[in-house]
């Protein structure tokens, strides 16, 4: 949790500078990484490479705590938004004109 609280400190810190696509994707780390602590902290048996892929992270986030735990499904859908945010501020910054979802 640590590193997702020094990556959320981040994407603050840029979005105060007026960088939106790098806060964009130091939002996107932050959840990600608080997503893997979340999976490590619920003791399910994982791959150790879990981590290495956001798709896998994802998947794994849906199947261990969302599916059949504590999770919410909108939690899920935030993480899957964030990473496409993220990939889209990485690769054009063309994001900002999205819908947001409900």
């Amino acid at each position: 949790m640590a590193k997702a609280s020094t990556a959320c400190s981040s994407a603050w810190a840029l979005l105060e500078l007026g960088d939106v696509d790098g806060a964009a994707n130091r939002a996107c780390y932050a959840m990600f990484d608080a997503a893997r602590a979340a999976l490590l902290a619920s003791g399910a048996q994982m791959e150790p490479d879990i981590g290495r892929t956001h798709s896998g992270l994802i998947g794994a986030f849906g199947n261990h705590l969302v599916k059949n735990g504590p999770v919410s499904k909108d939690m899920e859908r935030l993480l899957n938004r964030a990473h496409e945010i993220r990939q889209a501020a990485d690769c054009s910054g063309d994001w900002l004109s999205w819908p947001m979802p409900n």
